[in-house]
């Protein structure tokens, strides 16, 4: 401790080697837990119980809140529910959508349609602005922004990532959502 009273030594959050993925944990015939669902439990069904089949139907997708797609000043919608869309599905295809939170998506479709957002507006008005009360040229802000919310988004892909690597049996590898809805996002707001 140090004479001001904080703790400045010691062991960092989240230092040190990261864990293996699950899906080469399985491969190299490793021990490996994952998360459990805890309304997979089975219950105490017996044979009769079933009747004439189960009717299985797959997980429906939360609708995305509001404020993702309300329209913004320029008249245009946001497209934050876009991206929403697109990370759910991601997370489907690998079964991984029980163990992320709805909020946790929805921070990350804010934040990657505000990066968006900003590199629009980076493109329109340019690098340099005008100071409002000198007139001398100036950084845009809105670059300072985008490398905020561009933060912020990585931020949130890697926390989701983090949860798919430890989580998924299969290869989570292939497109990320972001790929292809940069791309939808442009199109939208155009």
């Amino acid at each position: 401790m140090a004479k001001d009273g904080t703790n400045r030594g010691g062991r960092r959050v989240r230092a040190g080697a990261k864990p293996d993925p699950l899906s080469e944990k399985l491969a190299k015939g490793l021990p490996a837990t994952r998360l459990e669902d805890p309304l997979a439990s089975p219950f105490d069904f017996e044979g009769a119980d079933v009747g004439a089949g189960a009717v299985l139907a797959g997980e429906v997708m939360p609708e995305p809140s509001e404020y993702l797609s309300e329209v913004q000043r320029d008249g245009k919608p946001l497209g934050a529910d876009i991206v929403y869309r697109e990370t759910w599905r991601w997370l489907d295809e690998r079964g991984c959508t029980k163990f992320v939170s709805k909020r946790l998506i929805e921070a990350y479709a804010q934040a990657f349609a505000r990066y968006v957002q900003c590199e629009q507006a980076i493109s329109k008005f340019g690098l340099l602005g005008k100071h409002p009360t000198t007139g001398a040229a100036i950084a845009s802000p809105f670059v300072a922004m985008s490398q905020s919310f561009g933060k912020q988004a990585n931020v949130y892909w890697y926390e989701i990532f983090e949860i798919v690597r430890a989580n998924c049996t299969t290869d989570y590898s292939g497109a990320a959502p972001g790929d292809e809805v940069m791309e939808q996002l442009l199109k939208a707001r155009s």
